[in-house]
């Protein structure tokens, strides 16, 4: 039975009248007719009893009631699962972020697409940190992924969402820890502790310039899984390390201070990527409304 007949059937079923029935169909009685009779040729029985004056169901065509009915809602089902995937209402956005700098953005980004398209799913990945958030965009196992990086791939589009100050932070005893800015230059001797670098890193690009800058290369002793180790090391003692306002906003360890770098630098920028020629109409429209949500800051400040 096809989804066309069974709506005719459950009509005429409902109306018991062919001429209502073809009325509410919105075509005329004859077609009507042949579709019904149609489908009893297919069943090999008869679902109406029909006279000059009635037309009354027979036994088979009660039973075929709740069949019917269940054709007919699968498909509406099926065509409106369509019509969401294909307005982008309905979908998998797999989003990736680092970790503590960040997660204040996401949770904001997660309450407000709840309430503008509750029916896309969103999966989070966290500690994907630049290089590897970069590369799962590539690869196609990230839809979207937000972090710093000093080279974007012309196969991805981004969007500016932050402008972050990179910030020393040092054991609370620190020789320098009352300083109100440090210079780079004065921790030449000191050990550092990094988040895992790589291509395209912004943070861990920044590190080198600075210190390039105050002629050494940082004597690199630990590199930390994420911003919340980094710190916890740092308390301990076991070195200092470069960090951004947003892990002081977010972490709170004691036993350490953060200060503003002295040597002069641009701020560094938060971006979300994604890959330029993606389908996904959820994936546009999750970074539609990031955009709305987290407007460029450079715009602002221009304006």
């Amino acid at each position: 039975m096809e989804v066309r007949e069974a709506e005719a059937f459950l009509m005429v079923a409902d109306e018991l009248h062919f001429g209502r029935a073809a009325a509410r169909l919105n075509m005329a009685q004859p077609p009507l007719s042949r579709l019904i009779r149609q489908l009893e040729r297919k069943l090999r029985t008869r679902l109406f009893d029909r006279s000059t004056r009635s037309v009354e169901m027979t036994p088979a065509g009660s039973a075929l009631v709740d069949p019917a009915r269940r054709l007919v809602a699968v498909s509406r089902e099926a065509q409106e699962a369509v019509s969401s995937a294909m307005n982008g209402e309905t979908g998998t956005v797999h989003i990736g972020f680092a970790g503590a700098s960040i997660n204040r953005t996401i949770g904001q980004l997660a309450r407000t697409l709840r309430r503008t398209h509750p029916r896309v799913l969103l999966e989070f990945h966290g500690s994907q940190f630049s290089p590897a958030g970069l590369d799962r965009v590539l690869d196609g196992t990230l839809d979207l992924a937000f972090g710093r990086w000093d080279f974007i791939p012309a196969t991805l589009e981004s969007h500016v969402i932050a402008l972050e100050t990179t910030l020393v932070v040092l054991p609370a005893r620190h020789p320098l820890a009352d300083q109100p800015e440090v210079r780079v230059s004065d921790l030449a001797h000191e050990n550092w502790i990094t988040l895992p670098g790589g291509f395209g890193s912004a943070l861990y690009n920044r590190l080198t310039t600075l210190t390039r800058g105050a002629g050494f290369v940082p004597k690199i002793t630990q590199t930390a899984p994420d911003s919340w180790t980094l710190v916890i090391l740092v308390a301990a003692e076991m070195g200092c390390a470069l960090t951004l306002d947003s892990v002081r906003d977010n972490v709170t360890t004691p036993g350490v201070v953060f200060r503003p770098v002295a040597d002069p630098q641009e701020p560094l920028e938060v971006r979300m990527i994604w890959r330029r020629d993606d389908p996904s109409i959820a994936l546009r429209n999750v970074t539609e409304a990031a955009k709305a949500l987290l407007p460029d800051p450079r715009i602002q400040e221009s304006s």
